[in-house]
Parts: structure tokens; sequence; C-alpha cells
């Protein structure tokens, strides 16, 4: 790790590639605390976040979730006025490193959104734009093979490979949503982040996805903020609870929802407001 920290500050333009190894500590985030202009977000955060499990972030409107999201890979960085306190590190490196390269940062860390957001171009090229943006050299045989391997990866290769050129709006909503994640999955990250990926999908849709997560989190560390405790409680293995800009609790997801600690929690958990 001292060699592969050596080497992110001699070549700062490189992604940030963490050595291999299962259940491993990836993010650690220690008094990280948000603000928004005067208006405070975050409140003394701490956060391990671990390999290949699914995180789950819940909350109310408005705890925070989603700004805790987008610090980990600096998207918070966009927003006029936005600054922080405290330390984020993945793998060893500080995101906030002076030879951390944001874009190689998210590369690394990929990013789904609430909404699908396919570009306004064929199913081909959206993936193929995404990866010519980081490897512009690669052949087009390479590329090919990229595309087709994330669709793959996706689970959506089966239901479009036989017209990839159609417009990535002719497309299901779900189906929009796979190939973003496919878009993410293109550019080899090591982390996967998704915010409320499945809000404006229908139930077979939502299945769908979460069923893909599943999977994918057999090679990667995945968090996910949601609204749906019973897609929180269905597919993560730990949960964070957000409440007013802290975090108040977190743990395994059975031990989180069978006996939280805090009556916050539980109330939250329970419906009594959200």
């Amino acid at each position: 790790m001292e060699q592969a920290l050596l080497e992110l500050a001699e070549q700062p333009d490189r992604a940030l590639r963490p050595l291999p190894g299962p259940d491993r500590l990836r993010f650690q985030v220690e008094g990280l605390n948000t603000w928004y202009g005067p208006k405070r977000a975050l409140q003394d955060i701490s956060l391990d976040i671990y390999d290949r499990k699914i995180t789950a972030f819940v909350g109310p409107s408005g705890c925070g979730k989603s700004t805790f999201l987008r610090c980990l890979n600096r998207m918070n960085d966009l927003v006029p006025g936005f600054r922080s306190t405290g330390t984020i590190v993945l793998d060893g490196h500080d995101v906030h490193g002076r030879n951390v390269d944001v874009a190689a940062l998210r590369a690394c860390v990929g990013m789904v959104f609430q909404h699908p957001n396919p570009f306004p171009m064929s199913i081909y090229d959206n993936i193929a734009m995404a990866v010519k943006q980081h490897e512009p050299n690669m052949r087009k045989d390479e590329l090919d093979g990229r595309v087709e391997e994330s669709l793959r990866q996706a689970n959506l290769w089966d239901e479009i490979r036989s017209d990839l050129r159609r417009s990535a709006f002719s497309i299901s909503g779900g189906q929009q949503q796979r190939l973003c994640i496919a878009r993410a999955l293109a550019v080899k990250p090591e982390f996967i982040m998704l915010d409320e990926p499945c809000a404006s999908l229908d139930p077979v849709s939502t299945s769908r996805i979460e069923s893909l997560l599943v999977e994918l989190a057999a090679d990667y560390p995945i968090v996910i903020v949601t609204h749906n405790l019973a897609q929180a409680r269905r597919i993560s293995d730990s949960v964070a609870f957000f409440l007013m800009g802290q975090l108040l609790e977190s743990g395994e997801t059975n031990d989180i929802f069978s006996n939280p600690s805090l009556p916050e929690t539980r109330e939250y958990l329970e419906g009594a407001y959200g």
C-alpha cells in the first residue's frame, strides 16, 4: 500500500485502484461536517464502509443522506458555497489529497442517480462515450467488447443486443436505469453508489435492479440511498440511519431492524415519521 501511495503522488492523474482482498475496509470517514453556504448539512459524521457489501443509507427527506453520499466522490465540490471539514479516506488515500485527480476519483467511485439519465444518443454510444473519456486510445474491437461486457454485467445485454444503435430514450425506464448502471460499470469502477435508483420505477423494474445489485455486491462495495425501508431490509448488509444531519445509528441490517439501540431509530423504522 505504501508503494501505491508513492505511485499516486508521482502520477496525480492515476485512478485510485486498491489492492485486492475480500471484506476489506474501503472508506473511512472521520468527523465530517458540511455546509451549503451558512447552512450546516452534516454534523460530525464518522462511518466505515466495507468491501463487497451493500450499505443502505436511510432516514427522512432532508436528513443528509445524499449530501454524505456525494461527499465520497466529491460531487458536492460542484455546488457553489459548499464546504466541508473532516477526513474521507478511500483505500488509504485522502480523497481531498493534493495529488488526487477528481475525475479519476469519480470514475473510481461510480454514481447512479435517482432518475435514469441516459445521454441523448444510442445505447451503444451511451457506454462508448463514457469509456472514451477515460481511455481515449482504445481500439474499436476492445470498445465493442467493453460495451458488451458492461451490458452483460447490468443484465441488459440479452434484452437489447439486437439493436444497440437505437436511442437510449426508446427503452423502458427500468432498462434506462440498468443502462446507467452499465455506463458506470464500463469505466471499471472500484465502488458503486446509487441515490434512490428505484424511486421512479415500477415494482417489476425495482425487483430487477435489486437483484442486479445483490449480484454486483459479489465484486463491488455498494452504497445505496433509499427511502424504501423494505428495500433496505431485503438487499443491504448494513444500514446507516441519518436524522437532521447526524448519523444516529449504524450496524448490520438484521440488528438495526430487529433491535435498534435508539428510540429515534425504532420510531422511524416503525413509521412514526419520515
